[in-house]
This record gives C-alpha cells, sequence and structure tokens, in this order.
C-alpha cells in the first residue's frame, strides 16, 4: 500500500476513487429507491455519443459527456413520464443511438487514434488534475442540492401521489434526480466506464438495503461501501497489473454475494 501511495498517478487515481465513491453513494441510493436503473444505463450508454461528439470537435470530452448526459436525461424524463408503458423500447433505442453516434464521430475524426476501451472500462490511473477537479465540485454540487431539497426527493422517492397531493413538483424533482445521476455517471466514466457504471452505482447500495431502510443512512453507508471495493480494487488493479475498472467492480460483486449468504445463513 505504501509503496503504490508513492507515485503520483496512484494517489490521483486514489483521490478521484474516494471523490467518485462519496457521490456515487448518494446519487446511486435515489437510482435504487426510485428503480430507474435501466434509465440510468440508458441515460450513460447515450453520453457515448457526446464523448464521439467531443472528440471530433476538438472539445473536453467531460464536457461533452455531461452535455449529452444531461440532455439525454431530460429526454428520459420526459418519455417516461407520460408514456411510461413505451419507455422500455425508447431507452433501448437511445441507448443503441448514443453508443453508434459516439463510434461514428470517432471514426471521422482525422488523424485521431483513441483507445474507445478507457471510455468503456475506464482508466482511473490515467485521471488527470481536471478530472479530479471536476469530481470534486461535482460532490459539492450534487450534495448540495440533495441536503437542499431532501425532503421534496425523499417524498417523491418514496411516495409521488402522496407528494403530488401535498404540492411537491413531482416532474421536477424526478427530472432533477435523473439529471443528477446523468452527471454522476460521467464522472464515473473516468474511473470504471460506460460498461461498468451502473453496478459502481448500485451495488454498494444494495448491500446497503441489508443493513438499513433510512434513506440518508443508506447514502452514507452506499459512500463508505463504494470507497472501500475502490481502494481495495485500485491495490489489486496495481498489484497484479488488471482493469482498474473491472476490478473494482468485481470486488464489488464478490462482496454482494458474501454478504447476500451471510444473510441466508442469519436465516
Amino acid at each position: 500500500m505504501l509503496e503504490a501511495l508513492s507515485y503520483e498517478f496512484f494517489q490521483n487515481a486514489l483521490l478521484a476513487g474516494l471523490l467518485l465513491s462519496i457521490i456515487s453513494g448518494v446519487i446511486g441510493s435515489l437510482i435504487v429507491v426510485n428503480r430507474i436503473t435501466f434509465l440510468a444505463g440508458g441515460i450513460a450508454h447515450s453520453s457515448y455519443g457526446g464523448i464521439g461528439l467531443a472528440i471530433y470537435l476538438g472539445l473536453p470530452v467531460l464536457f461533452g459527456a455531461t452535455v449529452f448526459a444531461v440532455i439525454s436525461a431530460i429526454i428520459v424524463a420526459i418519455i417516461t413520464l407520460n408514456n411510461r408503458n413505451k419507455a422500455d423500447s425508447i431507452i433501448g433505442i437511445m441507448w443503441a443511438a448514443g453508443m453508434a453516434i459516439g463510434i461514428v464521430f470517432v471514426d471521422l475524426t482525422p488523424g485521431y487514434n483513441v483507445d474507445l476501451m478507457s471510455y468503456l472500462f475506464g482508466s482511473i490511473l490515467a485521471v488527470s488534475y481536471n478530472d479530479i477537479l471536476y469530481m470534486f465540485v461535482l460532490d459539492v454540487l450534487l450534495i448540495s442540492l440533495v441536503l437542499y431539497f431532501y425532503k421534496e426527493i425523499l417524498s417523491v422517492s418514496y411516495d409521488a401521489q402522496f407528494s403530488s397531493l401535498r404540492g411537491i413538483s413531482v416532474k421536477f424533482f424526478y427530472t432533477l434526480i435523473l439529471v443528477m445521476a446523468a452527471l454522476c455517471i460521467v464522472a464515473a466514466i473516468r474511473v470504471v466506464g460506460l460498461i461498468l457504471v451502473i453496478a459502481l452505482l448500485t451495488i454498494p447500495t444494495y448491500i446497503s438495503l441489508m443493513y438499513v431502510n433510512n434513506l440518508s443512512k443508506m447514502m452514507f453507508l452506499s459512500s463508505f461501501f463504494a470507497a472501500l471495493f475502490t481502494v481495495i480494487g485500485l491495490l489489486l488493479s496495481y498489484y497484479y497489473d488488471i482493469s482498474s475498472g473491472a476490478s473494482i467492480i468485481l470486488v464489488s460483486v464478490f462482496c454482494l454475494f458474501f454478504a447476500k449468504s451471510i444473510e441466508k445463513i442469519k436465516q
């Protein structure tokens, strides 16, 4: 551990992983309790179109992915609020279209040889100062929003119909949750990639649900588990020279199965 920490790239990776763990625990809890895991997956893969477009136009990749992901989140919110029966098919189309758009724009970029795998499966060991700064600002922004609107978000997440009767704008807060999920997904691209991002956002929360049923406690515990899995995954990645994103997710999956096994034994 001390040997790994002597390298600047590992220090940056650890800091980025911890920053992402905090917000993924908070937003992941909202994704799970609102049952929008599939929607979040659609947004994640749609954002790949923004990555390709940013590369083609010479813009920062995170900026392109953020714009595309937020727009996708708003579209998803509109569709699922008004046409829930058609949500699955629409999300599937957006999922495929976003990936296809991203690949086409990368192919059209003259003289650009990008490692697409780094965006699909993450490259946390290559995070830059700007990536860390982006994650820090995002942590502050999203946590501030959750704290400020906590009562409304809590109400909408557990009983949308009752919230509407109380005068709470369900459409606004549902859209806000999806937009926050989109921003969190973009940050996670650098850590675990688009393919694995939903696992990082949901597995710590699924484990937390075994021990707490309070949303605020769930957020805290999920962040703790996400941070723990990230640190262990990074160390395994460093010592065994394997993909960091995949390593983090495998640690998460192992811990989920272990927790489930312990729960069954107790029963």
